[in-house]
């Protein structure tokens, strides 16, 4: 594989991550203050079109990102049966970091699925200022922080594995 394919997958693998970490922060940022500035009824509308948005956005990036991924585990010679099924791969320092990666990175799709496919939609269709939408939404914006939590620890273990792990 050349050096500058290997270059443009690393490249495109990062972008995706900026996008989708990025979008998770804005979202995460942009919440406290819509509240401040809008009413019930405009902040869930404004809520529901930025979730249907980022919602392509992020899920799109989280193809890439599994895709560069994958790649990135082939070329290293990190793929395969042969390759996880030994332990000595995950005793040592690189292949115990990309377990722990591969570990946060599952948990984080889990959280992201469970947020944009069920608990976000659900607020947007709860009643504006009702008891029940400020529950939904509660439970929304803990998905949304514990997602943002976890995509820092990928960040972490993302910079360690290219380290050395």
């Amino acid at each position: 594989m050349s050096a500058r394919l290997w270059l443009w997958v690393v490249t495109i693998h990062v972008i995706a991550a900026v996008v989708w970490i990025g979008g998770m922060f804005f979202v995460a940022l942009a919440a406290p203050t819509l509240r401040q500035l809008t009413d019930d009824a405009t902040r869930a509308a404004i809520f529901e079109g930025l979730g249907r948005m980022f919602r392509k956005v992020g899920w799109a990036c989280i193809v890439v990102l599994v895709a560069t991924g994958i790649y990135q585990l082939r070329v290293r010679g990190w793929w395969g049966w042969d390759v996880w099924g030994s332990r000595d791969f995950w005793r040592h320092p690189p292949g115990a970091t990309l377990a722990w990666k591969l570990l946060v990175v599952t948990g984080l799709i889990g959280v992201q699925a469970v947020h944009d496919f069920w608990a976000g939609p659900r607020a947007g269709r709860a009643r504006p200022g009702s008891a029940e939408a400020r529950r939904l939404r509660v439970r929304a914006a803990w998905l949304a922080r514990i997602g943002a939590a976890l995509a820092l620890g990928v960040l972490y273990l993302a910079v360690r594995l290219v380290r050395g792990g």
